[in-house]
């Protein structure tokens, strides 16, 4: 695969089957961007389809380490709630924040492999540093004035791949958008990050509804 093209190429991060496409290629530790890949930019929630994978993930065994160009409160809320370390302000593709990610989580190159919604940043940034790169479709069209130029460049690279799942187009189907009820495996609620400045205009608190199974969607990574 070339440098400047994802290892793999998916609709969304739930499109990505655990067993086959993560652990059964060898990888254990997985550097996860935030940003329209769990965290929609509109109204800055996880979908319940993510909250589900990623509850799923870590049962499998699988260690994350979030790694975000974002340096507002936000983030660092939504990692608490979630329970995951972060390295936040990485200035992607740039190598040393995803560095220090793989460092927090104790992961190896050959272990690891890191997941976003963007080709400049977290594509180009993990062929950077060694590690493969599987690129998912922007959860939503909303994103930053920067970024939305940056994909315009990326077609040029990738505008000719069919993302495995279902088109990018589909956007986000209500039935995943929507906060999952409690009692559900993997997350007990709808997850939601504080809005930061450029992208909803204001930030509030992050809320994380409490439950019995929330503790299939926290795990035990440290928090930093």
């Amino acid at each position: 695969m070339s440098f400047f093209a994802p290892d793999r190429y998916f609709s969304r991060i739930s499109a990505i089957d655990v067993q086959k496409d993560i652990l059964g290629a060898g990888f254990t530790h997985v550097l996860l961007d935030i940003d329209n890949t769990i965290l929609t930019r509109d109204t800055h929630e996880i979908p319940r389809d993510i909250g589900f994978w990623l509850g799923h993930a870590r049962d499998a065994g699988l260690r994350f380490c979030l790694v975000s160009n974002n340096w507002h409160q936000g983030v660092h809320d939504l990692a608490r709630r979630i329970d995951l370390p972060i390295v936040s302000h990485a200035m992607k593709p740039l190598p040393p924040a995803l560095l220090r990610g793989m460092g927090k989580v104790g992961a190896r190159r050959a272990s690891t492999v890191m997941i976003g919604d963007q080709l400049i940043t977290d594509v180009i940034g993990a062929h950077l540093v060694g590690v493969k790169a599987y690129l998912v479709c922007p959860l939503v069209k909303q994103d930053l004035r920067h970024t939305l130029l940056l994909r315009n460049l990326e077609r040029a690279f990738i505008g000719h791949l069919q993302p495995e799942g279902a088109s990018c187009e589909a956007g986000v189907p209500e039935a995943a958008r929507a906060a999952a009820p409690t009692g559900v495996p993997g997350v007990s609620g709808g997850v939601k990050a504080a809005a930061s400045p450029g992208a909803a205009g204001s930030a509030k608190a992050a809320h994380a509804a409490s439950g019995p199974r929330e503790e299939a969607l926290c795990g035990n990574d440290s928090t930093s």
